[in-house]
């Protein structure tokens, strides 16, 4: 029997580009009014949907004049990723990442289940309150070293951030990104409705703890039993002996620091974004090289080298963006968006409330954005929600888990291809790594949906 191989990312990618120009071909094209409300936000206006008098028709070309749009498109998730792996170069010539290691092993040499709880638990309460996700680029490599050195692999060190954050996103508590975008057009009061996601935070957590646990457990004791196990690593980052933590090492330590102390209060305060993250960094990795002593011309290496490694993954996140790209100049996402919401009013308020939260999942696939997926599906589903009998808190939370847990997944999603690049992990392997969680946490929240309309969540 022929097994079935999941192909390679890029390859992946162009298959769904292609399907995503058929479905324009075969899907009537159609809008919805938009209007801006009240707090000035540019929102869908329910029950405005209509079929285009015209179908705008994509020729084949599209699929190669798409790719170009959509890497200038993403341009700032891209260049921010090159920025990042360029300082991380400087950082590793400094030797302050090996000797940093170098400390953690001694500590947690035989406690990998608390590198990996506390991991998951900083990432994800992180992601809860304030939204972090494209800031954790910044760990990818120093988690990935660590994990190495401690004879795991790339998918635990991607699994400690990538399901940490992700749950917290899928269960925020303040997130003003998602949750307070999505309760303002639902019309509910800010960050309301939390004791529910208290509740439940700690049993999906306790779900995708236990799944990256037990890959870690599996990969210790047999290494061969790695999903990357066949895969040399680009980049070497373990060592056998490690440098001891010296006086220029704790200072750009301690800058580093500082670095991130300015990050989150940039974004809370001010509203930073990836232009003045990138300009945070390279300010950061100038510093380092300052402080090691290291020569212009080293540091210009370093930093060339570092962001030459994510070449691949510049383009990867580029080529992401052009499927929802096709979806939209064809003009059909509105028109999937139509179809999709229809079923919830027919279900019921159990059944409808689950499928509220089936359709968030998928249009994740096409609109990874989670403030844009607001803007576009709340407007339609909050009117939805009230015909059905269904709390808006709960098309609130149906929308939330359906954005952040898909965000783990859906090839779409910059930020995941950005972190998976970085990492040096295949999104194949790490489909293969994802997929079960996903569907073990679809279910949990499946029950969580139909427990709140029973209880009449608000």
């Amino acid at each position: 029997m022929m097994k079935f191989k999941i192909p390679h990312t890029l390859v992946l990618m162009m298959y769904m580009m292609i399907a995503a120009l058929v479905l324009t071909w075969i899907i009537p094209a159609g809008e919805f009014e938009r209007t801006v409300n009240d707090i000035g936000q540019n929102v869908v206006a329910p029950g405005t949907y209509s079929v285009l008098a015209e179908q705008p028709l994509l020729s084949p070309l599209t699929l190669f004049t798409v790719i170009p749009q959509a890497l200038g498109d993403a341009q700032g998730v891209i260049f921010f990723v090159l920025l990042i792996g360029g300082v991380m170069g400087i950082l590793r010539a400094t030797g302050m990442l090996d000797a940093v290691i170098g400390l953690l092993l001694a500590k947690f040499a035989d406690k990998t289940g608390w590198l990996i709880l506390g991991g998951m638990l900083t990432f994800g309460i992180f992601s809860a309150l304030i939204g972090v996700a494209e800031e954790y680029l910044i760990f990818v490599a120093m988690l990935v070293a660590l994990c190495r050195a401690l004879k795991l692999d790339g998918i635990t060190a991607m699994g400690i951030l990538i399901v940490g954050y992700g749950i917290g996103y899928g269960l925020s508590l303040f997130n003003p990104f998602t949750l307070l975008i999505a309760q303002s057009i639902a019309e509910v009061p800010p960050a309301s409705g939390l004791w529910y996601r208290l509740l439940l935070w700690p049993v999906l957590f306790a779900i995708g703890f236990h799944h990256v646990y037990r890959y870690a457990k599996k990969v210790a004791a047999d290494p061969s039993a790695s999903l990357l196990a066949d895969i040399t690593p680009k980049t070497t980052y373990e060592t056998t002996e490690y440098p001891a933590l010296s006086g220029r090492h704790k200072v750009i330590l301690l800058g580093f620091v500082g670095v991130l102390g300015l990050l989150v209060w940039g974004i809370k305060v001010h509203g930073w974004y990836l232009v003045e993250l990138s300009a945070l960094f390279l300010g950061f990795g100038l510093f380092a090289a300052i402080v090691s002593k290291m020569g212009a011309s080293d540091a210009a290496n370093k930093f060339i080298e570092g962001a030459a490694e994510l070449t691949a993954t510049a383009l990867l996140i580029g080529f992401a963006r052009s499927i929802a790209m096709i979806m939209e100049q064809g003009q059909v996402l509105d028109t999937v968006i139509y179809y999709l919401a229809m079923p919830v009013e027919a279900f019921g308020a159990h059944f409808g409330a689950v499928s509220m939260l089936v359709i968030q999942s998928i249009l994740n696939l096409f609109i990874p954005s989670g403030s844009g997926q607001a803007f576009v599906t709340m407007p339609i589903m909050v009117p939805i929600a009230d015909t059905a009998g269904i709390g808006r808190q709960i098309a609130v939370l149906a929308f939330q888990m359906g954005d952040g847990l898909m965000n783990m997944i859906v090839p779409t999603n910059p930020v995941l291809m950005g972190i998976l690049g970085l990492a040096g992990v295949p999104y194949e392997r790490w489909f293969k790594f994802i997929a079960p969680l996903m569907i073990k946490l679809i279910i949990a929240c499946a029950i969580a949906m139909l427990i709140a309309v029973t209880i009449g969540y608000q």
